[in-house]
């Protein structure tokens, strides 16, 4: 097994430019921040962007935790890749995690430099510093339920492909960590309610929300919502478009992974 570092300081830029590093390379899997991803999807790991702390971060980064290691082992003996490329923040990083993950030793070495200008590396780290931005390099739906609660944005990387055409060629996410500002912070259910209701309100056929419940998990929250209708509305098309609609506006609101919007018919009036 092959495997390449690429180096470089933390918020330089790194895991915005993995993808296109290994693809230059012709390497599928990517080791990243506690992550084994493969191409555009997360194979095994915790993401270091989860710990509460900075110290907690770098450990998990480091593949400190014992049960942690024998996860991504098992997930890189099961798929066996030709080359991995292990990102890290210093030579002797990437070389411990190698070691950790019982790895071979690496045999090529990447550094920021080779191929991001230095205006755009300023950049990365200015942006870090003031927005405590970080960049994991798998789509948004793969980690939403991970990251339920944190703020997310999608970041996709277009390349123009004939006169007025653009192709995807990746899609990242963008993280803020507990760790990156100060404190975390949380939603009330009273909230989540007034952005049901608002939702409800502008939906015809819909009289009120009779009873509203949320409860918060880790890896999201569910909600149940019993629903007053008008008669003379189809009662199934209905319901399922206030779902729809409510786990649109309350994901995109509060950065929520809503696990399951359970909605009940539960009175009928006439208007």
């Amino acid at each position: 097994m092959k495997v390449v570092a690429f180096i470089g300081p933390s918020g330089s830029g790194k895991s915005h430019r993995a993808l296109w590093v290994a693809k230059s390379r012709g390497i599928e899997y990517i080791i990243d921040d506690g992550l084994l991803i493969k191409e555009n999807r997360i194979i095994a790991g915790t993401s270091a962007k989860k710990e509460s702390t900075r110290f907690g971060s770098v450990k998990r980064a480091l593949f400190v935790y014992d049960e942690h290691v024998e996860e991504v082992k098992r997930a890189i003996e099961l798929h066996k890749p030709g080359a991995i490329l292990i990102l890290g923040t210093s030579e002797g990083m990437v070389d411990n995690i190698a070691k950790r993950l019982g790895l071979p030793d690496v045999s090529e070495k990447i550094h920021i430099n080779d191929v991001a200008k230095d205006s755009e590396i300023r950049e990365a780290l200015s942006i870090r510093k003031e927005q405590g931005k970080h960049v994991i390099p798998v789509p948004t739906f793969e980690i939403k339920k991970d990251f339920s609660g944190y703020f997310l944005d999608p970041l996709r990387i277009f390349r123009r492909k004939g006169k007025g055409r653009l192709q995807i060629v990746a899609e990242k996410s963008v993280v803020r960590p507990t760790f990156s500002y100060m404190g975390k912070y949380t939603i009330s259910d009273y909230t989540l309610y007034q952005i049901a209701e608002h939702v409800v309100s502008d939906i015809k056929g819909i009289s009120r929300v009779s009873r509203f419940k949320a409860e918060n998990g880790n890896d999201g929250v569910t909600i149940e919502m019993d629903l007053t209708i008008i008669y003379g509305y189809p009662i199934k098309p209905l319901l399922e478009n206030v779902r729809k609609m409510t786990r649109h506006e309350i994901e995109r609101l509060t950065g929520l992974n809503i696990k399951a919007l359970n909605i009940c018919a539960k009175n009928l009036v006439i208007e």
